[in-house]
């Protein structure tokens, strides 16, 4: 089944879309009167096609964005997005609200707007945030993105901070200008996702200021492993939270426990929190 789904794009968008249009908990999670802008980001859950130049370019694939040493948390795999701009961010998304452009043509926006006002208006002001993040970190064309829906929220461990995922499918558009904050952009096929063998378990040390670190600065999380021409990079943290829940809503796919996944030893550094932007 899963099989089919992937092999066909427009079987496979279809059922994204009813399948987080479906979710119930998003209604409680966006339209919360409590939310508190200043902590909030919006970030792009991007899916596309591989370029065509690559091998099985035909493929949903999840884009990533690799972070530059210039940023916070440099070298992670992450979505683009950023803090909710409140002077810009709601007249954007007035206008991805119309009925030419991405929510506007969103199969459940009609509804949404009339029975759900304060998600509706929440959703749309994150999706502008992600779009708008998403321009001036790869020059994602924000009128070439298909809303497919959203995910719940994710809170940062580190940073004080709650991450709102907005799912998004990249139309045409195959080649992207990464800003300063990006050192490059990765496509992982979906199909490789959903493969077990290829989760890990990261042994992560906290490195301090003096260089050296102990038994009680190790902690281990939940990864994936992608193998690119020259070396394997890692997705954890809040990304691959935000992944997981993706496949489990989509595909009723689970990782494997964590005590039973191979150990993929790293470290973190002061310079990890403390970069600046």
């Amino acid at each position: 089944m899963k099989n089919l789904i992937l092999n066909n794009n427009s079987r496979f968008l279809q059922h994204v879309i009813t399948t987080l249009g479906d979710r119930v908990r998003q209604q409680q999670e966006l339209s919360n009167p409590e939310i508190d802008w200043r902590t909030t980001a919006g970030v792009l859950m991007l899916l596309g096609q591989k370029p065509a130049r690559v091998e099985s370019g035909d493929e949903p694939c999840l884009v990533l964005n690799k972070r530059s040493s210039k940023v916070r948390q440099p070298g992670d795999l992450c979505f683009p997005g950023g803090s909710i701009a409140l002077r810009i961010d709601p007249y954007l998304a007035r206008i991805f609200s119309l009925p030419f452009a991405s929510l506007g043509r969103w199969r459940y926006w009609s509804e949404r707007k009339k029975y759900h006002y304060g998600l509706a208006k929440t959703m749309s002001i994150i999706w502008a945030t992600g779009l708008r993040e998403s321009f001036e970190e790869m020059r994602l064309n924000p009128f070439g993105v298909r809303f497919l829906g959203s995910l719940p929220p994710q809170p940062l461990v580190m940073f004080k901070r709650t991450i709102y995922p907005m799912v998004g499918w990249i139309k045409r558009q195959k080649r992207f200008f990464p800003n300063w904050e990006v050192e490059a952009v990765l496509y992982v096929p979906l199909k490789d996702l959903l493969k077990p063998d290829h989760y890990g378990r990261y042994r992560l040390q906290m490195v301090g200021a003096s260089g050296k670190s102990g038994a009680a600065a190790v902690q281990d999380f939940p990864c994936f492993r992608i193998q690119t021409h020259n070396r394997t990079e890692i997705l954890w943290g809040a990304t691959y939270r935000i992944t997981v829940d993706f496949l489990k809503y989509a595909f009723d796919f689970t990782p494997p426990a964590l005590l039973s996944l191979p150990v993929v030893e790293g470290a973190l550094d002061e310079s990890y929190i403390t970069g600046s932007r």
